[in-house]
């Protein structure tokens, strides 16, 4: 990472959205022609933000932080975090894939691809140590029974 650059989350979704829209200059050929994505895309997309706005909510009535960096106050597995432990995380990679889905971009979906994988292994994976950390056997009955995704 460069040094002094805010490693998180929204970044590296902003990163994967700015591919796709590049994508579409720079990798024309890279692009399909289809009208049928267009329904399913915006479902897709739209499903993304409202999860996000739904997670985020547990934050503030938890009053815990949401920035993956900091340690969590509480322990939320209500709402959405039952059936999944980083539906936030889920709902930026789904409106990646809804934009993927709508620019009819292949780059833009090896970019939702990528931006799974680093969600997944620089904060899902390191959150769930601290989470353990923090709160114990609480937390690990919670990783045991949750699944990290969908």
């Amino acid at each position: 990472m460069i040094k002094g650059f805010p490693d998180l989350p929204p970044i590296w979704w902003a990163g994967s959205m700015g591919t796709i829209y590049l994508a579409k200059w720079f990798a024309p050929s890279w692009h399909w022609q289809a009208d049928v994505v267009n329904i399913p895309s915006k479902i897709i997309f739209y499903t993304g933000l409202a999860l996000i706005a739904w997670s985020a909510t547990w934050f503030w009535q938890r009053k815990t932080p949401i920035e993956p960096h900091n340690t969590p106050q509480t322990l939320i597995i209500e709402g959405p975090y039952r059936v999944s432990r980083n539906p936030i995380y889920l709902g930026l990679v789904m409106l990646t894939l809804g934009s993927a889905l709508g620019h009819t971009s292949l780059v833009g979906l090896m970019a939702t691809v990528l931006l799974w994988w680093v969600l997944d292994l620089r904060f899902a994976r390191k959150e769930e140590k601290l989470l353990v950390a923090t709160f114990g056997d609480a937390a690990t009955a919670y990783l045991a029974r949750t699944r990290r995704w969908i």
